[in-house]
Protein backbone atom coordinates (compact mmCIF):
# COMPACT_ATOMS: atom_id res chain seq x y z
CA UNK A 1 0.00 0.00 0.00
CA UNK A 2 1.46 3.20 -0.89
CA UNK A 3 0.97 6.52 1.32
CA UNK A 4 2.26 10.05 0.50
CA UNK A 5 2.60 12.28 3.28
CA UNK A 6 2.26 16.04 3.45
CA UNK A 7 4.18 18.23 5.35
CA UNK A 8 6.63 14.80 6.13
CA UNK A 9 9.55 16.99 7.39
CA UNK A 10 7.60 17.78 10.73
CA UNK A 11 8.87 16.01 13.81
CA UNK A 12 5.40 14.15 14.50
CA UNK A 13 5.06 13.62 10.28
CA UNK A 14 8.30 12.12 9.93
CA UNK A 15 7.87 9.91 12.92
CA UNK A 16 4.72 9.14 10.97
CA UNK A 17 6.50 7.87 8.23
CA UNK A 18 9.34 5.66 9.88
CA UNK A 19 6.01 3.88 11.24
CA UNK A 20 4.74 3.20 7.91
CA UNK A 21 7.53 1.99 6.85
CA UNK A 22 8.66 -0.61 9.85
CA UNK A 23 4.68 -1.47 8.87
CA UNK A 24 5.34 -2.12 5.43
CA UNK A 25 3.85 0.11 3.57
CA UNK A 26 5.32 2.17 0.52
CA UNK A 27 6.15 5.80 1.72
CA UNK A 28 6.75 9.39 -0.24
CA UNK A 29 6.46 12.66 1.01
CA UNK A 30 6.40 16.24 0.22
CA UNK A 31 7.07 19.10 2.44
CA UNK A 32 8.78 23.12 1.86
CA UNK A 33 11.47 23.26 5.01
CA UNK A 34 13.73 20.28 6.19
CA UNK A 35 16.71 20.81 8.71
CA UNK A 36 18.26 18.04 11.06
CA UNK A 37 17.71 16.06 12.52
CA UNK A 38 14.74 15.31 10.71
CA UNK A 39 15.73 15.75 7.43
CA UNK A 40 18.56 13.45 8.20
CA UNK A 41 15.76 10.68 9.48
CA UNK A 42 14.17 11.20 6.67
CA UNK A 43 17.44 10.37 4.28
CA UNK A 44 18.53 7.65 6.34
CA UNK A 45 15.05 5.93 5.20
CA UNK A 46 15.41 6.64 1.85
CA UNK A 47 12.52 9.00 1.49
CA UNK A 48 12.80 11.55 -1.58
CA UNK A 49 11.52 14.44 -0.62
CA UNK A 50 9.72 17.12 -3.24
CA UNK A 51 8.46 20.44 -2.35
CA UNK A 52 4.72 20.54 -1.59
CA UNK A 53 3.89 22.92 -3.90
CA UNK A 54 4.37 20.28 -6.40
CA UNK A 55 1.56 18.00 -7.09
CA UNK A 56 3.72 15.79 -9.37
CA UNK A 57 3.65 12.63 -6.46
CA UNK A 58 -0.31 12.55 -6.23
CA UNK A 59 -0.14 12.05 -9.82
CA UNK A 60 1.21 8.68 -8.90
CA UNK A 61 -1.93 7.97 -7.40
CA UNK A 62 -1.28 6.65 -3.64
CA UNK A 63 -3.83 4.73 -2.07
CA UNK A 64 -3.78 7.19 1.07
CA UNK A 65 -2.76 10.59 1.27
CA UNK A 66 -1.66 11.43 4.93
CA UNK A 67 -2.22 15.11 5.39
CA UNK A 68 0.09 17.10 8.13
CA UNK A 69 -1.83 19.78 10.09
CA UNK A 70 0.07 22.65 8.59
CA UNK A 71 -1.69 22.08 5.49
CA UNK A 72 -4.51 24.47 4.88
CA UNK A 73 -6.80 25.12 2.00
CA UNK A 74 -5.65 27.35 -0.73
CA UNK A 75 -2.45 25.04 -0.64
CA UNK A 76 -2.08 23.71 -4.40
CA UNK A 77 -1.90 20.21 -3.51
CA UNK A 78 -4.18 20.10 -1.02
CA UNK A 79 -6.83 21.26 -4.04
CA UNK A 80 -5.57 18.87 -6.35
CA UNK A 81 -5.92 16.26 -3.58
CA UNK A 82 -9.38 17.25 -3.16
CA UNK A 83 -10.21 17.55 -6.84
CA UNK A 84 -8.85 13.85 -7.97
CA UNK A 85 -11.00 12.43 -5.12
CA UNK A 86 -7.96 10.61 -3.22
CA UNK A 87 -8.45 8.87 0.06
CA UNK A 88 -6.80 11.02 2.87
CA UNK A 89 -6.77 10.89 7.22
CA UNK A 90 -5.06 12.80 9.44
CA UNK A 91 -1.59 11.76 11.22
CA UNK A 92 -3.07 10.75 14.75
CA UNK A 93 -6.16 8.73 13.06
CA UNK A 94 -4.24 6.78 10.83
CA UNK A 95 -1.71 6.06 13.88
CA UNK A 96 -4.77 5.56 15.99
CA UNK A 97 -6.11 3.07 13.66
CA UNK A 98 -2.98 1.48 12.48
CA UNK A 99 -0.56 1.21 15.31
CA UNK A 100 -2.33 1.77 18.69
CA UNK A 101 -5.64 0.17 18.51
CA UNK A 102 -4.11 -2.97 20.36
CA UNK A 103 -1.61 -1.62 22.50
CA UNK A 104 -1.54 0.36 26.16
CA UNK A 105 -0.81 3.80 25.08
CA UNK A 106 1.34 6.05 27.50
CA UNK A 107 0.55 9.54 26.65
CA UNK A 108 2.58 12.43 27.64
CA UNK A 109 0.38 15.44 27.21
CA UNK A 110 1.30 19.14 28.25
CA UNK A 111 2.61 22.88 27.18
CA UNK A 112 6.15 22.22 28.32
CA UNK A 113 8.50 18.70 28.76
CA UNK A 114 6.62 16.54 26.60
CA UNK A 115 9.12 15.10 24.60
CA UNK A 116 11.44 14.94 27.07
CA UNK A 117 9.24 13.08 29.78
CA UNK A 118 8.01 10.63 26.74
CA UNK A 119 11.86 10.23 26.23
CA UNK A 120 12.72 8.68 29.56
CA UNK A 121 9.45 6.59 29.91
CA UNK A 122 10.46 4.85 26.66
CA UNK A 123 14.47 4.98 27.86
CA UNK A 124 13.17 3.09 31.25
CA UNK A 125 11.04 0.83 29.43
CA UNK A 126 13.70 -0.22 26.89
CA UNK A 127 16.17 -0.46 29.54
CA UNK A 128 13.92 -3.14 31.74
CA UNK A 129 13.32 -5.32 28.74
CA UNK A 130 9.85 -3.72 27.81
CA UNK A 131 10.45 -3.06 24.46
CA UNK A 132 8.11 -0.28 23.94
CA UNK A 133 6.89 1.37 20.29
CA UNK A 134 7.17 5.11 20.67
CA UNK A 135 6.28 8.20 18.35
CA UNK A 136 8.18 11.42 19.80
CA UNK A 137 8.98 14.77 18.81
CA UNK A 138 12.28 14.67 18.88
CA UNK A 139 15.07 12.89 18.12
CA UNK A 140 16.26 10.57 21.23
CA UNK A 141 20.48 10.35 21.96
CA UNK A 142 19.48 6.73 23.39
CA UNK A 143 17.99 5.84 20.59
CA UNK A 144 18.59 8.21 17.10
CA UNK A 145 15.38 7.98 15.90
CA UNK A 146 11.96 9.87 17.11
CA UNK A 147 9.31 6.58 15.68
CA UNK A 148 9.79 2.83 16.49
CA UNK A 149 7.27 -0.08 16.01
CA UNK A 150 7.58 -3.28 18.02
CA UNK A 151 5.89 -6.34 18.75
CA UNK A 152 5.15 -4.79 22.63
CA UNK A 153 2.02 -4.16 24.18
CA UNK A 154 3.64 -0.59 25.35
CA UNK A 155 3.36 2.58 23.28
CA UNK A 156 4.68 5.59 23.86
CA UNK A 157 3.23 8.21 22.52
CA UNK A 158 4.32 12.51 22.43
CA UNK A 159 0.56 13.80 23.15
CA UNK A 160 0.40 17.09 21.39
CA UNK A 161 -2.95 19.55 21.73
CA UNK A 162 -2.18 21.44 18.15
CA UNK A 163 -5.13 20.46 15.82
CA UNK A 164 -5.54 17.66 14.07
CA UNK A 165 -5.69 18.65 10.66
CA UNK A 166 -7.49 21.34 7.98
CA UNK A 167 -10.63 18.84 8.26
CA UNK A 168 -10.14 18.13 11.88
CA UNK A 169 -9.55 20.65 14.24
CA UNK A 170 -10.00 18.62 17.79
CA UNK A 171 -6.27 18.11 19.16
CA UNK A 172 -3.86 15.52 18.35
CA UNK A 173 -4.37 13.93 21.02
CA UNK A 174 -7.77 12.86 21.65
CA UNK A 175 -7.06 10.02 19.12
CA UNK A 176 -4.48 8.17 21.58
CA UNK A 177 -7.21 6.52 23.83
CA UNK A 178 -4.52 7.00 26.03
CA UNK A 179 -4.19 4.84 29.32
CA UNK A 180 -1.67 5.85 31.39
CA UNK A 181 -1.91 9.60 30.43
CA UNK A 182 0.70 12.32 31.88
CA UNK A 183 -0.94 15.80 32.23
CA UNK A 184 2.78 17.51 32.34
CA UNK A 185 1.35 21.32 32.58
CA UNK A 186 -1.18 23.36 30.81
CA UNK A 187 -0.49 27.12 30.29
CA UNK A 188 -1.78 29.14 27.03
CA UNK A 189 -0.30 28.50 24.06
CA UNK A 190 -0.90 28.28 20.39
CA UNK A 191 -2.56 31.30 19.91
CA UNK A 192 -2.57 30.63 16.16
CA UNK A 193 -5.88 27.96 17.37
CA UNK A 194 -6.49 28.46 20.41
CA UNK A 195 -8.53 31.66 21.28
CA UNK A 196 -7.41 31.57 25.17
CA UNK A 197 -6.76 29.23 28.08
CA UNK A 198 -10.09 27.97 27.96
CA UNK A 199 -10.43 26.43 24.53
CA UNK A 200 -6.79 24.84 25.51
CA UNK A 201 -8.87 23.38 28.78
CA UNK A 202 -11.96 22.44 26.92
CA UNK A 203 -9.70 20.11 24.84
CA UNK A 204 -7.54 18.44 27.53
CA UNK A 205 -11.08 17.91 29.38
CA UNK A 206 -12.00 15.92 25.92
CA UNK A 207 -8.49 13.85 26.72
CA UNK A 208 -9.45 13.04 30.25
CA UNK A 209 -13.14 11.68 29.17
CA UNK A 210 -11.08 8.97 26.97
CA UNK A 211 -8.91 8.01 29.98
CA UNK A 212 -10.39 4.29 31.11
CA UNK A 213 -11.44 4.14 34.69
CA UNK A 214 -8.24 1.26 35.23
CA UNK A 215 -6.02 3.75 33.94
CA UNK A 216 -4.11 6.19 35.12
CA UNK A 217 -3.56 10.24 35.24
CA UNK A 218 -0.78 11.67 36.55
CA UNK A 219 -0.76 15.51 36.86
CA UNK A 220 1.11 18.40 39.15
CA UNK A 221 0.40 18.32 42.73
CA UNK A 222 -1.05 22.09 42.30
CA UNK A 223 -1.61 23.49 39.02
CA UNK A 224 -4.68 25.55 38.58
CA UNK A 225 -5.46 25.28 34.86
CA UNK A 226 -5.34 21.31 35.06
CA UNK A 227 -7.35 21.36 38.44
CA UNK A 228 -9.70 23.04 36.32
CA UNK A 229 -10.02 20.47 33.70
CA UNK A 230 -10.28 17.80 36.47
CA UNK A 231 -12.95 19.29 38.31
CA UNK A 232 -15.07 19.64 35.13
CA UNK A 233 -15.15 15.60 35.06
CA UNK A 234 -12.63 12.20 35.87
CA UNK A 235 -13.47 8.71 36.08
CA UNK A 236 -9.61 7.58 36.52
CA UNK A 237 -7.45 7.39 39.48
CA UNK A 238 -4.82 10.80 39.87
CA UNK A 239 -1.29 10.27 41.29
CA UNK A 240 0.22 14.13 41.51
CA UNK A 241 3.87 15.19 41.98
CA UNK A 242 4.90 18.20 43.15
CA UNK A 243 6.04 21.15 40.73
CA UNK A 244 8.65 22.51 42.74
CA UNK A 245 10.22 25.32 42.24
CA UNK A 246 12.63 24.97 44.92
CA UNK A 247 12.33 23.10 48.00
CA UNK A 248 11.29 26.03 50.12
CA UNK A 249 8.69 27.41 47.72
CA UNK A 250 6.86 24.74 46.51
CA UNK A 251 2.94 24.32 46.14
CA UNK A 252 3.29 21.42 49.03
CA UNK A 253 5.68 22.91 51.55
CA UNK A 254 3.30 26.46 51.30
CA UNK A 255 -0.24 24.31 52.14
CA UNK A 256 2.04 23.05 54.99
CA UNK A 257 3.17 25.92 56.25
CA UNK A 258 -0.68 27.09 56.03
CA UNK A 259 -1.72 24.25 58.40
CA UNK A 260 -3.26 21.95 55.57
CA UNK A 261 -2.72 18.10 55.26
CA UNK A 262 -2.37 17.79 51.56
CA UNK A 263 0.25 15.71 50.11
CA UNK A 264 1.73 14.72 46.71
CA UNK A 265 2.32 11.28 45.97
CA UNK A 266 5.81 12.02 44.14
CA UNK A 267 8.54 14.10 46.05
CA UNK A 268 11.74 15.10 45.88
CA UNK A 269 14.51 16.55 47.87
CA UNK A 270 17.19 18.05 45.84
CA UNK A 271 20.74 17.36 46.86
CA UNK A 272 22.05 19.62 44.52
CA UNK A 273 20.76 23.29 43.40
CA UNK A 274 21.01 22.08 39.75
CA UNK A 275 18.91 19.13 40.72
CA UNK A 276 21.39 16.85 39.22
CA UNK A 277 21.33 15.18 42.52
CA UNK A 278 18.22 14.13 44.35
CA UNK A 279 16.52 11.71 46.69
CA UNK A 280 13.16 10.17 44.93
CA UNK A 281 10.03 9.55 47.25
CA UNK A 282 6.69 7.96 46.91
CA UNK A 283 4.05 8.16 49.47
CA UNK A 284 6.28 9.66 51.73
CA UNK A 285 8.63 6.55 51.44
CA UNK A 286 12.49 7.28 50.09
CA UNK A 287 12.81 5.13 46.73
CA UNK A 288 15.98 5.79 45.57
CA UNK A 289 18.83 8.65 44.83
CA UNK A 290 18.86 10.24 41.26
CA UNK A 291 22.46 10.94 39.94
CA UNK A 292 22.31 11.96 36.32
CA UNK A 293 23.49 14.54 33.89
CA UNK A 294 19.96 16.43 33.26
CA UNK A 295 19.96 19.87 35.26
CA UNK A 296 16.75 21.83 36.13
CA UNK A 297 13.59 21.68 38.60
CA UNK A 298 12.02 21.26 34.80
CA UNK A 299 13.56 18.17 34.30
CA UNK A 300 13.18 16.23 37.79
CA UNK A 301 9.74 16.69 37.36
CA UNK A 302 9.65 15.23 34.09
CA UNK A 303 11.60 12.37 35.77
CA UNK A 304 8.79 11.99 38.67
CA UNK A 305 5.92 12.33 35.96
CA UNK A 306 8.07 9.67 33.95
CA UNK A 307 8.43 7.34 37.24
CA UNK A 308 4.90 7.23 38.14
CA UNK A 309 4.34 6.64 34.02
CA UNK A 310 6.42 3.41 34.52
CA UNK A 311 5.35 2.07 37.85
CA UNK A 312 1.69 2.14 36.17
CA UNK A 313 2.84 -0.30 33.80
CA UNK A 314 4.65 -2.63 36.35
CA UNK A 315 8.21 -1.04 36.65
CA UNK A 316 9.66 -1.06 40.40
CA UNK A 317 10.80 2.56 40.99
CA UNK A 318 14.02 1.68 42.12
CA UNK A 319 14.42 -0.08 38.86
CA UNK A 320 13.47 3.19 36.90
CA UNK A 321 15.82 5.65 39.09
CA UNK A 322 18.67 3.30 38.20
CA UNK A 323 17.81 2.86 34.63
CA UNK A 324 16.64 7.29 34.49
CA UNK A 325 20.72 7.37 35.56
CA UNK A 326 21.87 6.77 32.55
CA UNK A 327 19.29 8.83 30.29
CA UNK A 328 20.41 10.82 27.13
CA UNK A 329 18.24 14.12 26.62
CA UNK A 330 16.39 14.61 23.47
CA UNK A 331 18.18 16.42 21.26
CA UNK A 332 18.17 20.28 20.98
CA UNK A 333 17.32 19.99 24.73
CA UNK A 334 20.21 22.04 26.17
CA UNK A 335 22.00 19.94 23.95
CA UNK A 336 25.95 20.92 23.86
CA UNK A 337 26.72 21.73 20.61
CA UNK A 338 30.15 22.53 20.86
CA UNK A 339 32.90 23.99 23.16
CA UNK A 340 35.76 25.97 21.43
CA UNK A 341 38.53 28.24 22.80
CA UNK A 342 36.82 27.89 26.60
CA UNK A 343 33.33 28.82 25.41
CA UNK A 344 30.51 26.53 25.57
CA UNK A 345 27.43 26.67 23.19
CA UNK A 346 24.11 25.26 23.67
CA UNK A 347 20.99 24.43 21.67
CA UNK A 348 17.51 24.39 23.08
CA UNK A 349 14.03 24.35 22.25
CA UNK A 350 12.58 26.38 24.62
CA UNK A 351 10.48 28.77 22.79
CA UNK A 352 7.97 29.57 25.43
CA UNK A 353 8.78 32.17 28.06
CA UNK A 354 7.95 29.57 30.86
CA UNK A 355 10.59 26.96 29.21
CA UNK A 356 13.21 29.78 28.63
CA UNK A 357 12.91 30.57 32.07
CA UNK A 358 13.14 27.22 33.31
CA UNK A 359 15.95 26.32 31.06
CA UNK A 360 18.15 29.62 31.69
CA UNK A 361 17.58 28.56 35.46
CA UNK A 362 18.81 25.33 35.09
CA UNK A 363 21.88 26.53 33.28
CA UNK A 364 22.58 29.25 36.04
CA UNK A 365 22.69 26.22 38.91
CA UNK A 366 25.06 24.65 36.46
CA UNK A 367 27.77 27.17 35.67
CA UNK A 368 27.50 29.42 38.41
CA UNK A 369 28.60 33.09 38.32
CA UNK A 370 30.14 32.63 35.33
CA UNK A 371 28.49 34.49 31.94
CA UNK A 372 25.21 33.61 30.39
CA UNK A 373 24.51 34.95 26.87
CA UNK A 374 21.54 33.78 25.82
CA UNK A 375 19.85 33.89 22.08
CA UNK A 376 16.31 33.85 21.99
CA UNK A 377 14.35 33.30 18.33
CA UNK A 378 10.18 33.59 19.18
CA UNK A 379 9.61 32.44 16.28
CA UNK A 380 6.49 29.99 17.14
CA UNK A 381 3.02 31.22 15.94
CA UNK A 382 2.04 32.55 19.38
CA UNK A 383 5.09 34.36 19.63
CA UNK A 384 5.17 36.02 16.36
CA UNK A 385 1.38 37.14 17.45
CA UNK A 386 3.27 38.63 20.49
CA UNK A 387 0.83 36.87 22.68
CA UNK A 388 3.48 36.40 25.38
CA UNK A 389 5.91 39.29 25.29
CA UNK A 390 5.19 40.90 28.41
CA UNK A 391 6.54 38.37 29.81
CA UNK A 392 9.78 38.20 27.72
CA UNK A 393 11.92 40.33 30.16
CA UNK A 394 10.92 38.17 32.95
CA UNK A 395 12.05 34.79 31.36
CA UNK A 396 15.44 36.32 30.65
CA UNK A 397 16.36 37.30 34.25
CA UNK A 398 18.86 34.88 34.81
CA UNK A 399 21.02 35.87 31.63
CA UNK A 400 23.78 38.55 31.59
CA UNK A 401 23.07 39.31 28.39
CA UNK A 402 20.32 38.47 26.07
CA UNK A 403 19.63 39.30 22.38
CA UNK A 404 16.06 39.07 20.81
CA UNK A 405 16.21 37.76 17.38
CA UNK A 406 13.13 40.22 16.37
CA UNK A 407 12.71 40.48 12.81
CA UNK A 408 10.82 43.42 11.30
CA UNK A 409 8.64 41.73 10.21
CA UNK A 410 6.80 40.93 13.46
CA UNK A 411 4.10 43.02 14.44
CA UNK A 412 5.15 43.87 17.82
CA UNK A 413 8.30 46.05 19.98
CA UNK A 414 9.81 45.14 22.72
CA UNK A 415 10.52 48.11 25.47
CA UNK A 416 14.02 48.15 26.98
CA UNK A 417 15.12 50.83 28.98
CA UNK A 418 18.83 51.90 28.76
CA UNK A 419 20.40 49.69 31.41
CA UNK A 420 19.32 46.74 31.01
CA UNK A 421 21.74 44.17 29.44
CA UNK A 422 19.12 43.07 26.13
CA UNK A 423 19.04 43.76 22.39
CA UNK A 424 16.82 43.40 20.06
CA UNK A 425 18.59 42.23 16.31
CA UNK A 426 16.70 41.51 13.25
CA UNK A 427 19.34 39.39 11.70
CA UNK A 428 21.66 35.99 12.49
CA UNK A 429 24.24 37.71 11.08
CA UNK A 430 23.77 41.10 13.32
CA UNK A 431 24.26 38.49 16.28
CA UNK A 432 26.93 37.06 15.21
CA UNK A 433 28.76 40.37 15.02
CA UNK A 434 28.14 41.61 17.81
CA UNK A 435 29.23 38.15 19.83
CA UNK A 436 32.50 38.49 17.53
CA UNK A 437 33.72 41.03 19.68
CA UNK A 438 31.58 40.44 22.87
CA UNK A 439 32.53 36.74 23.93
CA UNK A 440 35.38 35.70 26.48
CA UNK A 441 36.40 32.45 27.76
CA UNK A 442 34.48 30.68 30.31
CA UNK A 443 31.47 32.14 28.52
CA UNK A 444 28.35 30.03 28.16
CA UNK A 445 25.80 30.69 24.61
CA UNK A 446 22.44 29.63 25.20
CA UNK A 447 20.16 29.60 22.09
CA UNK A 448 16.72 28.69 22.13
CA UNK A 449 14.60 28.43 19.44
CA UNK A 450 12.13 26.17 17.64
CA UNK A 451 13.76 26.30 14.51
CA UNK A 452 16.89 25.58 12.48
CA UNK A 453 17.67 29.68 13.58
CA UNK A 454 19.86 30.05 9.84
CA UNK A 455 22.38 27.70 11.04
CA UNK A 456 23.65 29.93 13.46
CA UNK A 457 24.91 27.37 16.30
CA UNK A 458 27.49 26.14 13.60
CA UNK A 459 27.99 29.47 12.62
CA UNK A 460 29.17 30.69 15.66
CA UNK A 461 31.22 27.78 16.76
CA UNK A 462 33.33 28.35 13.37
CA UNK A 463 33.52 31.86 14.67
CA UNK A 464 34.99 31.31 17.86
CA UNK A 465 37.34 28.84 16.66
CA UNK A 466 38.81 30.89 13.81
CA UNK A 467 39.18 34.01 16.19
CA UNK A 468 41.25 34.46 19.96
CA UNK A 469 38.88 35.70 22.50
CA UNK A 470 38.91 38.54 24.42
CA UNK A 471 39.96 37.74 28.16
CA UNK A 472 38.21 40.69 29.45
CA UNK A 473 34.65 41.16 30.38
CA UNK A 474 32.40 43.32 28.41
CA UNK A 475 29.20 43.22 29.98
CA UNK A 476 26.71 45.24 27.26
CA UNK A 477 24.77 48.25 29.65
CA UNK A 478 23.65 50.75 26.82
CA UNK A 479 19.85 49.93 25.16
CA UNK A 480 18.53 48.06 22.51
CA UNK A 481 18.91 49.46 19.35
CA UNK A 482 18.14 48.34 15.14
CA UNK A 483 21.84 48.16 14.48
CA UNK A 484 21.87 45.25 12.56
CA UNK A 485 20.44 45.45 9.11
CA UNK A 486 20.94 43.23 6.64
Amino acid sequence: MHLHILGICGTFMGGIARLAIEKGFKVTGSDKNSYPPMSDQLENMGITLVDDEDNRLLGDNPDCVIVGNALSRGNVIIESMLNTNQVFTSGPQWLKENVLHDKWVIAVAGTHGKTTTASMIVWILESLGYNPGFLVGGVMENFGVSARLTDSPFFVVEADEYDTAFFDKRSKFVHYRARTCVLNNLEFDHADIFDDLSAIENQFHHLVRCIPSNGLIIKPFATEAIDRVISRGCWTPIETFDLAIDNSTSPHEKMVAEGQSVQADWKVKKDKDDASDCQIYFKSEYIGQLTWNLIGNHNINNAMAALAAVRHVGVKPIDAIEALAKFENVKRRMELKGFENGISVYDDFAHHPTAIESTLIGLRHKVGKARIIAIVDPRSNTMRMGCHKNRLKKSIVYADITIFHIPESYCWELEIENNEPIMIMDSVKGILAFLENELKSDDHVLIMSNGSFDGIHERLLDQIKQKKINSETNILRDGAKRNDKK
